[in-house]
């Protein structure tokens, strides 16, 4: 899945550096809100994949604010508030984190296709855990942060002059590492995918 999608977000960045910049009929703020499900990849290392240690899949509010710098390019800021994360070890759950997962991307729009509007995206993600040592074993904890590369596809069907129905997929990297105490179990890459759908004003 990332591949393709890291590769049509590049080919939308090689694009936008090629084109002329349109006038813009249309505001250049857009807020956008989506119910997202988001499904972790969980591809464990070591004492982790021994344990089968792996993030609950789970369904999330999510809200961004994107600024159009012409009809074709745009960033998006993608927020959301704290979000409690189940973990199992097998089919037994043994904890649970809290993660903040801001991301920034970079877009590409195509405008040429009437109300029906795609874009691509290509952009970093933070993300911060909290509560990490909310676990039935005694001294386990996971690493504070993770940065990596977040990609997307998705598109906007307009409605009307500020309104649209929106999807969007994104692929992100995401990664900790699991300690007991001073000693590292492992790595678990979470790289979730997420598949949204909601609302978007612009103005």
């Amino acid at each position: 899945m990332f591949k393709p999608v890291l590769s049509s977000a590049l080919l939308a960045a090689a694009l936008a550096a090629s084109l002329p910049a349109q006038a813009a009929d249309q505001g250049s703020f857009m807020v956008r809100a989506r119910a997202v499900h988001i499904n972790f990849e969980n591809d464990q290392s070591n004492a982790v994949k021994t344990l089968d240690i792996a993030a609950q899949n789970r369904w999330i509010p999510e809200v961004d604010l994107s600024y159009f710098f012409t009809p074709n390019i745009a960033a998006e800021l993608v927020l959301t508030y704290p979000q409690k994360v189940k973990v199992d070890a097998g089919s037994t759950k043994i904890g649970t984190i809290k993660a903040l997962p801001p991301s920034l991307m970079l877009q590409y729009h195509f405008t040429n296709l009437g109300a029906f509007k795609p874009y691509v995206g290509l952009g970093v993600n933070y993300t911060v855990f909290y509560d990490r040592g909310n676990f039935v074993i005694p001294g386990a904890d996971v690493e504070r942060s993770s940065f990596g590369v977040a990609a997307q596809v998705g598109f906007d069907y307009a409605l009307d002059k500020n309104w649209s129905v929106n999807m969007d997929v994104k692929y992100i990297q995401m990664d900790t590492d699991v300690k007991v105490g001073n000693t590292k179990l492992g790595n678990l890459d979470l790289n979730p995918i997420t598949a949204g759908i909601g609302i978007g004003y612009r103005f």
